[in-house]
């Protein structure tokens, strides 16, 4: 449940003292939205206690309305997590995740949310939260997959850019990470496909998006920006984008050929996590780097070519 001062709740609270420091300051909701800037229905939200805002934003309020810092103090005594398990524009999706029948993903920079491990998702999460309101989100985060990583659970087929594999977190996390990957392309339901970077052949979305097909075949398309999910069950997007995604599963390394990727920058970690020291310092972290085998393209593990075979000679 949600905490609340006074009979309103926490989110309410602080939309109160963002519109009496506004309206102070004879400003509008579109008015400030313009110096922030976002839309002024963020702002509204925001001050009518349904949109949960980033900690820059009550940052940015607070220097625009000259308040002394009262928006970011508040921002971080509330439990936002219990507000709103998961942010109110993600809602939709993990409603959808509980009842797709059918999901196709394509990821860019960061490991999907249902790929994670708990030390990944913890590492990412902790740029944003900490303490208590961390352990939540990664909680949170993590509840999404049991129903993909049981016996019966639905198809879920994700070709990563190489992007994704850049590191968060330190060695142990990454090595424990692609373990994870490996240990998951092993189950019957689940399929894990990198796209190399250096492959220009390969058209790929403009953007990280999802096919969700539900039990009673609708058909959804899904992608997200930093602080907002669309949705579109247009055939014609659908037709769009599902096949610019079969295109790139048929294009790409093979699941097999990913997993020897996988494995290969798993080992590279696991090297490093061998020789690490607790306080390892940048250089030899530096170091260390250059001394893989798999050396990164632009912070990511450089694939293996395939070489023909010696041509055999005719009797």
């Amino acid at each position: 449940m949600s905490r609340r001062y006074g009979g309103a709740s926490t989110a309410a609270v602080f939309g109160e003292v963002l519109r009496h420091f506004r309206e102070a300051a004879l400003l509008t909701q579109e008015g400030l939205a313009r110096q922030i800037p976002c839309d002024r229905s963020h702002v509204a939200r925001v001050e009518g206690g349904t949109r949960v805002p980033q900690d820059t934003f009550a940052k940015t309020c607070d220097e625009l309305l000259g308040t002394g810092g009262v928006l970011t103090r508040l921002w971080d005594r509330i439990d936002w997590y219990q507000q709103v398990e998961h942010p109110d524009w993600f809602q939709r999706r993990a409603q959808m995740d509980a009842q797709a029948v059918k999901l196709y993903e394509y990821q860019e920079m960061v490991m999907p949310g249902l790929l994670q491990t708990a030390g990944y998702a913890r590492a990412l999460l902790s740029q944003r939260a900490s303490g208590e309101l961390l352990e939540e989100r990664v909680r949170a985060r993590l509840s999404r997959q049991q129903r993909f990583l049981s016996g019966s659970g639905p198809m879920y087929v994700a070709v990563l850019d190489e992007s994704c594999l850049r590191p968060v977190g330190d060695s142990a996390v990454m090595h424990d990470q692609y373990a994870h990957l490996l240990s998951l392309g092993r189950r019957p339901n689940i399929r894990i496909q990198v796209a190399p970077a250096d492959r220009s052949d390969l058209v790929r979305p403009s953007s990280s998006m999802s096919l969700i097909t539900l039990p009673n075949g609708e058909q959804w398309v899904y992608s997200e920006s930093l602080s907002h999910g669309y949705f579109s069950n247009d055939p014609g997007a659908w037709a769009e984008q599902s096949q610019t995604y079969d295109v790139l599963r048929a294009d790409a390394p093979s699941a097999p050929q990913s997993a020897a990727l996988i494995r290969e920058a798993m080992e590279g970690y696991g090297r490093d996590h061998e020789q690490s020291r607790p306080r390892r310092n940048l250089l030899d972290q530096k170091q260390l780097q250059r001394q893989r085998r798999w050396q990164l393209h632009r912070n990511s593990p450089r694939f293996p070519r395939n070489r023909p075979r010696p041509r055999q000679q005719e009797p």
